[in-house]
């Protein structure tokens, strides 16, 4: 398991990168930065989805997971309006140590609770954890929230101390269901992925402020325990129309 020190180090060294790649690309960031994200979010065979390390072509396989999708909140906002950093970070400096410093954070704690990251979203991510046991939700849970405890205790004091800049919120919406496993494209150009109720669901959950949601279906799944101290309450919020989201409040 990756301690607090450890993070913090590899936080910094790929902010360091990060500021590199400033350096050197500057004003053509935005064209070279649009091809190195769609590099970075296109999957490859083989596959990375968790319980399926090959795809075959023309072959659709059923699994059983929970996505986990972490969103920066008023990401765009960042983006488009200015902020005044005794630093001197621009606003599009500051979306890349933003979300240099986030996907970090999500690759170490997704990879600890035996995660995959399957597609960078731009401003968070989709991950993906096998479940095919009750049980296994609980290290779907546990990694959101050290991603929430750590994004308060580490990256929004590193990104502070560094550039001045004003503290992260997320949102973190976690969702259970089947899915189809299967490749997308076209010859020379195949990716696997993973096509289910889950991702949509847990993308719409997501939108909490410092708060992870969790999908009806995973609280139906959730283990029951004589005693158990573990409640879900149902959450009022702008996406409860089309997907039902719940806290789970420890008693």
């Amino acid at each position: 398991m990756t301690n607090e020190t450890e993070i913090e180090r590899i936080i910094n060294s790929e902010l360091d990168n990060a500021e590199k790649i400033w350096s050197d690309v500057k004003d053509e960031f935005l064209v070279k930065g649009v091809k190195a994200y769609a590099a970075m979010t296109e999957s490859f065979e083989p596959s990375n989805i968790p319980g399926f390390p090959f795809v075959k072509n023309g072959e659709g396989k059923v699994g059983n997971f929970t996505a986990m999708v972490l969103d920066i909140r008023n990401s765009t906002k960042h983006l488009l309006e200015a902020y005044s950093s005794k630093k001197g970070v621009s606003q599009l400096q500051r979306v890349l140590y933003e979300t240099t410093a986030m996907n970090t954070l999500g690759l170490l704690c997704v990879n600890d609770y035996g995660g995959a990251i399957t597609e960078f979203l731009g401003d968070g991510f989709l991950a993906l954890f096998e479940t095919e046991k009750p049980e296994a939700v609980y290290k779907v849970r546990d990694c959101a929230e050290k991603c929430l405890k750590y994004t308060k205790e580490i990256v929004n004091p590193i990104l502070k101390d560094r550039y001045d800049l004003p503290d992260l919120t997320i949102g973190i919406g976690i969702a259970y269901s089947k899915a189809i496993v299967t490749l997308i494209g076209m010859e020379n150009h195949f990716h696997p992925k993973a096509i289910g109720e889950c991702i949509y669901r847990a993308s719409k959950l997501s939108n909490g402020n410092n708060e992870i949601l969790y999908d009806e279906k995973i609280k139906l799944y959730w283990p029951s325990s004589k005693g158990g101290k573990l409640n879900f309450i149902e959450k009022h919020h702008k996406n409860a129309i089309d997907t039902k989201g719940f806290t789970a409040l420890y008693k």
